[in-house]
């Protein structure tokens, strides 16, 4: 894969991510009956929703610009680990709900890892080739 096309492709899922949680935290902000609802459902106050929002509003931005992309990676993480927790204590389905922040993580770092030849160069895929 050329770097014009990981670049793109690294773009393309970071472009999916950041687009999921611009409409989840979106939705947070605006008190929709089935977003508190379901916080309620999750175990939290439903008051928490908008803060939430923020938070994730917040980590999203920071994970769309180049200069604080990985930052954003890390609090987005810990964030969808928090999803994580909350769909387990709970007892949701694993595939469906559990692991859903799983899959928005692997998609977040994929897509920074296509995107950014210094994240690349940090966490290579092959193991350089040894001297000698």
């Amino acid at each position: 894969m050329t770097g014009r096309t990981q670049s793109i492709a690294g773009h393309v899922l970071s472009g999916l991510v950041i687009a999921f949680m611009l409409l989840d935290g979106g939705m947070k902000l605006v008190p929709l009956e089935v977003v508190l609802k379901t916080t309620a459902e999750l175990g939290y106050p439903p008051e928490l929703a908008r803060g939430l929002g923020v938070v994730a509003l917040v980590f999203t931005a920071l994970y769309a610009f180049p200069r604080t992309a990985v930052l954003g990676a890390i609090l987005l993480t810990a964030y969808m680990g928090g999803a994580v927790a909350t769909h387990v204590r709970i007892g949701s389905p694993l595939f469906s709900h559990v692991l859903f922040g799983v899959y928005l993580a692997v998609l977040l770092w994929g897509g920074l890892w296509l995107r950014d030849a210094r994240l690349r160069a940090l966490l290579p895929l092959r193991s350089a080739p040894e001297a000698g």
